[in-house]
């Protein structure tokens, strides 16, 4: 730096300005108003953060010294005998329940065999294979649903108070409405 006259200016010269600390005021002001609710958002960020670790910690501490101390050895051999045979009970039911599956294919198998051996017979023959498959399954189909279904007695539909205007009911006539939007024709 040089003074007016052109000399240089020596440090001890110069009388020293704003020795108090108002500079700084201004210069905080404004870092507040431009930087203000990121500051205080980042506060309260911190603070629930530290809130959640020092949580978890205490519980982390009240658990492994309460578990430590509740499970001594012949508990923990007595509950992991209980795990294994439930699972072991477990296994020899599922495998009972593969078994009797696998069982039932190889019966569903036999049949299909002994139906194609039936009809390949009837093809020799000379007779017709198809409608001793058909009689076959109709019967087969007329005992399982038979004793899957009760039957149920139908009465006509003149005595059940049937009404052509409730649209219940059935029968094999049904009006349906035409198809809406433009005729196809042109």
């Amino acid at each position: 730096m040089e003074a007016e006259d052109g000399a240089p200016v020596r440090n001890e010269d110069v009388p020293l300005q704003n020795q108090d600390l108002s500079f700084l005021q201004s210069s905080v002001t404004s870092f507040l108003s431009d930087y203000g609710w990121y500051l205080a958002f980042l506060c309260v960020g911190v603070y629930l953060l530290i809130q959640h670790l020092l949580k978890n910690r205490s519980t982390s501490n009240q658990s492994s010294s309460v578990s430590a101390v509740s499970q001594d050895p012949v508990s923990v051999v007595r509950r992991q005998e209980a795990l294994e045979a439930a699972r072991r009970r477990m296994q020899e039911e599922q495998d009972a329940r593969a078994l009797e599956f696998k069982e039932k294919q190889q019966r569903l198998e036999e049949e299909k065999r002994r139906q194609k051996i039936e009809m390949w017979e009837s093809m020799k023959e000379g007779k017709s294979y198809k409608g001793n498959a058909k009689v076959a399954q109709n019967t087969e189909e007329a005992t399982s649903s038979s004793s899957l279904k009760p039957k149920t007695d139908k009465k006509p539909l003149r005595n059940s108070g049937y009404s052509p205007l409730s649209g219940d009911g059935g029968g094999t006539c049904s009006w349906r409405p035409g198809r809406r939007g433009p005729s196809a024709g042109g």
